[in-house]
């Protein structure tokens, strides 16, 4: 179930964030996390399965409600249960955005798991 991001979830989101190859450093990492605090079109969801927070998914909306997906997320005792592709199916589903794509980071994996993805990447 994706759980749209609330500043009590800070800790739990961090240590996901940080399972990403460019979130390791923990000042990076901070300016990740304010940026989908303070930032209006960023955007972040948790995904929680039974009583635990397993996974992450964050985007950037522009002005014609395109969401970029520049981040997913799995804890990696959930990896390769197909925790991915359920957060962006039901990212792809929530009917919010226009279309869904990737960055150059993400668009390899994000392609992999929904099919309705834009097939450019995008730069931001």
């Amino acid at each position: 179930m994706l759980i749209r991001y609330k500043k009590a979830f800070e800790k739990i989101a961090m240590g996901l964030l940080s399972f990403m190859p460019n979130e390791k450093d923990i000042k990076k990492l901070k300016e990740t996390i304010h940026s989908y605090e303070n930032d209006d079109n960023w955007v972040l969801y948790l995904w929680k399965k039974n009583e635990e927070y397993i996974g992450i998914v964050g985007l950037v909306t522009d002005s014609n409600n395109v969401a970029t997906i520049q981040h997913v997320s799995v804890v990696p005792s959930y990896r390769g249960e197909g925790v991915a592709k359920e957060m962006l199916q039901e990212v792809a589903e929530l009917g919010q955005y226009e279309c869904v794509r990737a960055t150059e980071e993400t668009r390899k994996f994000v392609h992999k798991c929904i099919n309705c993805i834009d097939e450019e990447a995008d730069d931001h």
